[in-house]
């Protein structure tokens, strides 16, 4: 038996990356699945992974930065399972590494709507069907940025911080519902968004050391994703509020411990190259 068996779980940005990542450690332990993001042809392919895997999972594409989608989504589910018991608010977006000046407004508003609103939408969503019912976990994804500035990601960094006090807020308003509102950090995990990065042209130096730090510390969203069926299971029933974050001093020391080996014996990194694109700033 799995620690999820017969639990529903919706997870936005679920087709790549830490979302898939937690789909499948989900459905690994019995969960049944409602995948999307703004690709329904990604929403097909990772549908059919998981069918593959044999798990039973169905997915719909959604924009969370609009209400009208999320509010779909969420009937889509209870149309294909008459309920749902967790909600995992993971889809966001970053701009390009750089002062913030150096990127449109269009861009911050962007990661604005997804970043905030998207999460905003999200919860609305799950606490309308879980209020009701009196259970239901719902999880929000913080990154970097939720415990203080981060200069030169200042949409991203911001964003997080938002998403940390929001959630808080939310736990404390209804800490007598019987539904679990947590906190989710990952960590650093090992994603195009962590490999793939694009950089204000001038400000490739600031990322001189990247590398190295993610040899040490990334880790592949299978990592972050057994953490958070713990999130999604008994462990947490009649808990609410709580940050859950998967990173480990342990685990950064023996990163640093297997990179210190990796440089003494020159082998090469286990991690996909990280590619860097410069763009040029907003004039």
């Amino acid at each position: 038996m799995g620690t999820l068996d017969g639990k529903i779980a919706v997870i936005t940005g679920s087709t790549r990356g830490i979302g898939l990542g937690i789909a499948e450690a989900y459905a690994r332990e019995g969960a049944e699945l409602v995948v999307s993001s703004r690709s329904q042809a990604a929403v097909d392919k990772a549908v059919n992974h998981l069918r593959e895997a044999g798990s039973k999972a169905v997915g719909l594409a959604c924009d969370v930065s609009q209400q009208e989608q999320v509010l779909a989504l969420a009937n889509f589910a209870m149309q294909n399972f008459g309920k749902v018991d967790i909600w995992f608010n993971n889809a966001g977006l970053e701009t390009a590494y750089g002062p913030t000046m150096s990127y449109s407004a269009e861009d911050f508003t962007r990661v604005v709507q997804t970043n905030i609103m998207g999460v905003y939408y999200g919860s609305r969503a799950a606490l309308q069907l879980f209020l009701p019912q009196r259970s239901g976990k719902l999880l929000n994804m913080v990154g970097r940025g939720y415990k203080g500035p981060v200069p030169y990601q200042n949409a991203y960094g911001a964003s997080k911080a938002w998403v940390l006090s929001f959630t808080k807020s939310l736990a404390q308003e209804y800490a007598d519902s019987g539904v679990g509102i947590f906190n989710f950090s990952p960590g650093l995990v090992i994603t195009d968004m962590l490999t793939q990065i694009d950089v204000v042209e001038g400000h490739e130096h600031r990322l001189k050391i990247f590398p190295a730090v993610v040899r040490m510390l990334g880790r592949k969203p299978d990592y972050p994703a057994r953490k958070a069926v713990w999130a999604a299971s008994s462990a947490t029933d009649g808990k609410t509020g709580l940050l859950i974050n998967s990173f480990s001093l342990r685990g950064a020391l023996e990163g640093v411990i297997k990179e210190g080996a990796r440089l003494v014996t020159r082998r090469s990194a286990d991690i996909p190259e990280i590619r860097m694109r410069s763009v040029p700033p907003v004039r």
